[in-house]
């Protein structure tokens, strides 16, 4: 750990405030920039005390944080111990005791006295997910989120047997025991930090879940679980006669029905399981004879498609139980917001979105949902997607084309600032997403006109955003309607004095401004912004003329999201005969 700190390209165009195209640039012209001091001819690797001295001495604005300076410290032991120092660093805000050099301990005890022990290591573990996303799976917060919902998992004992660095875990709350297993040493010590930074009551072990069982004979109320897919050395040969596999030998290539079945072993009896599962194992010709055991003994009880995988819910069955005669099939890859009260549906026996077992015994035992999404409906969903394809239309603004521009007085967004017309708010730059009850507006959501989607429990240093506040992110700028939601990560607000400047107009002129940004040698700079002086009459008919066009924008992305719909809709209605072209 003594060696110098060391960034790579994107590292650098991060402290400076750049594009990596201008790093490049920077390189090849100027003869005096700092030469690599590891990595590859690819991925070069720089001291960051060099890039230093040689951004002061060229005046380039950087600024390089205290977390920063602890990541970086981290980052120059090598990819290879990164986990590990991550892991201690950890110890070291949990329990006071790591193996962190000196130093870099100090930096790490500065930076939990400065943003708090929490925020400080959720920054580390976000920047370590995102160093190692390739090596690391990580479930969607949203997702982990419906998971431990559907399960349940509100109250007594909560188990992960593939808990990665959490994720699904830190989802359950503080108001359960939560139990977890991970291959990787230093994932299990991660989980178990960030777990107990929360204050959760958490019980984490490393270790091989299939070979070597973490909590033996232990039952939980409910499991949750995003096991590894397609691991074909989950030890088939070793574990042929486990007492495990109560409803069949998963056969060597299907291992993520072993980690159903361990699931299974380690619900109670009523307890539910909620796992992520590969999509083709619900219908791949190996895995036929355990489902239709899981089906006939009333465990496997939801197959739901989600983006990239499908959630499985079961069911250990009781004692003298009698098995339903229907299993719930859903489709959900598009939207998340129906899985919740289709499950509600199915479980008061009301839902018309499931599927009879007797039927999926005598086929194939195929339960791939886009196989069984709503055929009886399908007729009604297409007539509804067409009319919202219809109903979604909007006209440009009736703008009068002249000869040669209008010359006006100008001025500029900063100058708006220092005259008391804007005030522009940054949002933090981390923020901790635990699932509390403040609303947190994303980039995403700006993106896309959509409420505020995003949770945090912690509001030290939030921003607040009001009606009529105009929100930026990189790639976008909208009219905040609504208040009540705070500003999230990567986004500006700008608080116009609406008695002498409209919002709308502000909005255009930046959005106008952002979209003819290119990437070159330095950021693009909304403070330089020029924009028309205005009277306030003038700015609201640019503001309405503006507020069309992003009417349009809004409903050209919905027509684009409806017509695919559309388009799979027909396709599957005319080639199942739910669909008939009209006749001539």
């Amino acid at each position: 750990m003594s060696h110098d700190p060391t960034v790579n390209a994107g590292d650098i165009a991060r402290l400076a405030g750049v594009g990596r195209a201008a790093v490049s640039n920077w390189r090849r012209r100027h003869d005096d920039f700092p030469a690599p001091i590891g990595g590859t001819a690819n991925q070069p690797l720089f001291s960051l005390r060099q890039v230093e001295a040689w951004l002061r001495r060229y005046g380039k604005s950087y600024q390089v944080s205290l977390g920063d300076r602890v990541w970086q410290r981290l980052k120059a032991a090598g990819d290879l111990r990164l986990g590990e120092l991550v892991a201690e660093a950890g110890a070291l805000l949990t329990v006071g005791e790591s193996t962190l050099e000196p130093e870099t301990a100090g930096l790490m005890t500065e930076l939990a006295e400065q943003l708090g022990a929490l925020t400080a290591y959720e920054f580390l573990v976000e920047r370590y997910l995102e160093a190692h996303s390739r090596q690391l799976s990580v479930t969607r917060d949203d997702i982990a989120a419906l998971m431990v919902r559907l399960a349940t998992a509100d109250r007594g004992t909560v188990l992960d047997p593939a808990a990665g660095v959490g994720t699904l875990l830190l989802a359950a709350g503080d108001s359960v025991r939560v139990l977890g297993q991970d291959l990787s040493d230093d994932s299990a010590c991660i989980a178990a930090a960030r777990l107990r930074l929360r204050g959760v009551q958490a019980e984490i072990v490393a270790g091989d879940a299939m070979r070597h069982d973490g909590f033996p004979g232990k039952r939980a109320d409910a499991v949750v679980c995003d096991p590894p897919f397609n691991e074909r050395t989950w030890g088939y040969e070793e574990l042929t006669g486990d007492p495990r596999w109560e409803y069949g030998l998963p056969p060597r290539g299907e291992p993520e029905l072993a980690w159903v079945q361990h699931c299974l072993g380690h619900v109670l009896p009523g307890g539910l399981v909620a796992i992520l599962m590969p999509p083709a194992a619900a219908s791949r010709k190996a895995g036929r004879r355990i489902r239709a055991n899981l089906l006939r003994a009333g465990a496997l009880r939801a197959v739901i498609a989600l983006p990239g995988s499908d959630l499985w819910l079961l069911r250990r069955p009781m004692a003298g139980e009698r098995p339903p005669s229907e299993v719930l099939i859903l489709e959900a890859t598009e939207d998340l917001k129906g899985v919740e009260p289709a499950w509600r549906a199915y479980l008061e026996d009301r839902s018309d979105q499931t599927v009879r077992i007797i039927d999926l015994l005598a086929d194939e035992v195929d339960m791939t949902p886009a196989r069984h999404q709503r055929r009886d409906d399908l007729g009604r969903a297409f007539t509804e997607a067409r009319d919202r394809f219809m109903a979604a239309a909007a006209t440009p603004p009736d703008l009068k084309v002249l000869d040669q521009p209008l010359d006006q007085p100008m001025t500029t967004v900063g100058d708006l600032i220092k005259e008391g017309l804007v005030t522009a708010l940054q949002a933090p730059p981390k923020m901790v997403a635990d699932g509390g009850d403040i609303p947190v507006l994303t980039a995403d959501d700006v993106a896309t006109g959509a409420t505020a989607s995003g949770r945090t429990a912690v509001p030290d240093g939030l921003v607040f955003v009001e009606p009529f506040d105009v929100v930026a992110s990189y790639s976008s700028v909208r009219v905040i309607t609504e208040g009540g939601a705070v500003l999230g990560p990567h986004l500006t607000l700008y608080r116009v004095d609406a008695r002498r400047l409209d919002p709308d107009f502000l909005a255009g002129f930046l959005r106008a401004a952002g979209g003819r940004a290119t990437t070159g040698s330095s950021r693009f700079d909304v403070r330089r912004t020029r924009l028309p002086r205005l009277s306030l009459d003038e700015q609201r008919q640019y503001g309405a003329a503006f507020r069309q066009l992003a009417v349009l924008e809004d409903a050209l992305r919905e027509t684009a999201a409806l017509g695919q719909t559309l388009i799979r809709l027909g396709l599957d209605g005319l080639t199942d005969g739910h669909l008939h072209p009209h006749s001539s």
